[in-house]
């Protein structure tokens, strides 16, 4: 079995993390919640925004059903209900009120979202404390820690990242698009995520297949090896920075002459 203890203390040991890692997993049933430690099923109203919050700085492993008192709009972007086009379009409405000009838009909008399959439960859970197989693991950091983790993933093995931003509702962004794509996705939590997730003006979030993530570790600590890590070390921004870079670049070596 996977020890994800050590998983989260070696992402604590290298970015120096403020809250913990959350996993998400989709379940088929509902009764499989039956299964899981030290689970506090969520029974008064909230948003899924506060769910990630309530694992990463509380450390509670949280579980929510398809009649949970969650919104709607809650439920179907994280497959607790499916997607139709009549929901869509009373979200579309909503929306234009809000965030976008026309339902037209918000209606663009809502096909937009990366959409997971249906099922009867969902369960957060802090990394460092999960006894199940997750889904996708949910890092949140200031943009420093995060590059961090892109960088070690590439370390290991190169390949070019790209993020979407689709507005309000952005925890899709990451979570879904993850799940979706079975890739890491980077995401700028929204309006909502700040509002009732507590997610600070200056944290971002990654979404990280679980098979990737012993990938990142092993980049972050390559990484330190070469002396890259965090946090980052300031040569500054009008210093002769040829010294410092002659550590790490040859061609730097030559030209501080």
């Amino acid at each position: 079995m996977v020890d994800w203890a050590e998983k989260s203390a070696a992402f604590r040991k290298y970015l120096a993390l403020k809250t913990e890692p959350v996993v998400f997993k989709r379940l088929e049933k509902a009764a499989e919640l039956d299964n899981i430690k030290g689970l506090t099923r969520m029974d008064k109203p909230h948003t899924f925004c506060q769910l990630p919050f309530m694992v990463r700085t509380m450390g509670m492993t949280l579980g929510i059903v398809s009649d949970s008192k969650i919104l709607d709009r809650c439920k179907r972007l994280h497959a607790l209900t499916p997607t139709t086009e009549e929901t869509m379009q009373t979200e579309a409405n909503m929306l234009s009120k809000t965030w976008f000009a026309s339902p037209e838009d918000a209606m663009v909008q809502q096909k937009d979202y990366p959409l997971m399959p249906p099922g009867e439960a969902i369960v957060l859970a802090p990394l460092a404390r999960t006894s199940f197989e997750p889904d996708v693991i949910s890092i949140f950091g200031n943009p420093a820690q995060i590059m961090m983790i892109m960088c070690g993933l590439q370390k290991v093995k190169y390949e070019k990242f790209n993020f979407s931003f689709i507005g309000e509702g952005a925890c899709t962004d990451s979570i879904a698009q993850c799940f979706v794509s079975g890739k890491p996705a980077l995401a700028i939590p929204c309006y909502g995520e700040r509002a009732m997730g507590q997610v600070a003006d200056d944290e971002i979030v990654i979404a990280l297949p679980p098979q990737e993530i012993d990938r990142a570790i092993e980049g972050l600590r390559l990484l330190k090896k070469v002396g890259f890590s965090y946090p980052t070390v300031y040569i500054g921004g009008i210093a002769n920075p040829l010294y410092a870079l002659a550590n790490f670049y040859p061609a730097a070596d030559k030209a501080k002459g």
